[in-house]
């Protein structure tokens, strides 16, 4: 068995080690596909708030074929293809996890996608949905948008019935976030990123979507109508932003912190049902996930540190 490892924080290297067993209540999973997050990053460099103990195997999502179960477990099944979320230990050719968190992939949803689908998916229409109470015909600034995480955003806010406006860095990046269904694309680097949402909008936007923070906080905030609404993601930029807090008092808006992390292990019940209905719209066709650049497991570390830097559109999945 093939896994990526961080021996000391800051690297990673690949080791050959002995086949995993399950233990009770878990059934094996022989990895297709490891989607890397850009909280991984962030534990292998000790920049988390969470700090596992060296040597750990980085990697929280993955998706491929039950291969063994526990004596205790009826289902899933040997043969069933799944994914699943794994805390850690997910850059390896196999991986133990409670059967619980096994759960089916609809035919329509290859591996690739598979793994690297819950954190963003979920991640949005909890978000979007439940922190933000999106309605249809609203619109919705999607700050970095062609990351992982903002292209989601994109397609969920569409599913929900949104009007979505693109901000990114990137060329690549906002053609990305066009194709996913951003019906308007702003440059963060060289355009006026409230001018061009209240154009957008005619005067101002329902709800922002930020997994970026740093100095786009500002003008996305002012970007807003009346009773609009700013959800806080993450800081992808490296910065964490002091809003003023008069533009949150001037026309009655918003700022909702998103953690859905923490909700999902809180309430794994809820958790489960928002991501089998996220699967059910797979299934149907309102969401059409991207597909992730692949790479092996020898590349863990150069997509780790392509993610921190944020040189990488969309998502990138490990092929062990």
């Amino acid at each position: 068995m093939r896994s990526v490892v961080c021996e000391e924080l800051g690297s990673v290297v690949v080791v050959e080690g002995e086949p995993v067993e399950p233990g009770p209540g878990q059934v094996v999973v022989e990895v297709e596909a490891a989607g890397v997050n850009y909280v991984d990053g962030l534990f292998v460099q000790g920049r988390y708030q969470i700090k596992p103990r060296t040597p750990f195997v980085p990697g929280s999502e993955v998706a491929g074929t039950v291969v063994a179960v526990a004596s205790d477990v009826s289902a899933p099944a040997i043969g069933t293809r799944v994914l699943a979320m794994c805390g850690l230990g997910g850059f390896a050719s196999r991986v133990a996890v409670p059967a619980a968190s096994a759960v089916p992939i609809p035919d329509r949803l290859d591996a690739v996608r598979a793994a690297t689908f819950t954190q963003s998916y979920c991640t949005g229409l909890f978000a979007l949905r439940e922190r933000g109470a999106l309605r249809p015909d609203e619109t919705v600034l999607v700050l970095g948008a062609g990351g992982g995480a903002g292209l989601a955003a994109v397609q969920v806010a569409k599913a929900l019935g949104a009007r979505v406006l693109a901000a990114a860095s990137s060329e690549e990046k906002r053609e990305a976030a066009l194709a996913a269904g951003a019906e308007a694309a702003v440059d963060t680097l060289a355009g006026d990123v409230k001018a061009a949402a209240r154009a957008f909008s005619d005067g101002g936007v329902d709800l922002v979507y930020d997994p970026v923070g740093g100095p786009l906080a500002d003008p996305a905030l002012r970007a807003l109508r009346e009773r609009g609404r700013y959800l806080v993601i993450g800081f992808a930029s490296g910065a964490i932003p002091s809003l003023p807090l008069n533009q949150v008092l001037l026309r009655n808006r918003t700022v909702a912190g998103v953690d859905w992390g923490a909700w999902s292990m809180a309430h794994p019940l809820d958790q489960r049902g928002l991501l089998d209905e996220l699967l059910a719209m797979v299934a149907d066709g309102r969401l059409d996930p991207v597909a992730p650049r692949t790479e092996p497991l020898e590349s863990a570390g150069k997509v780790l540190d392509d993610l921190l830097d944020r040189r990488v559109t969309g998502k990138v999945a490990l092929v062990p």
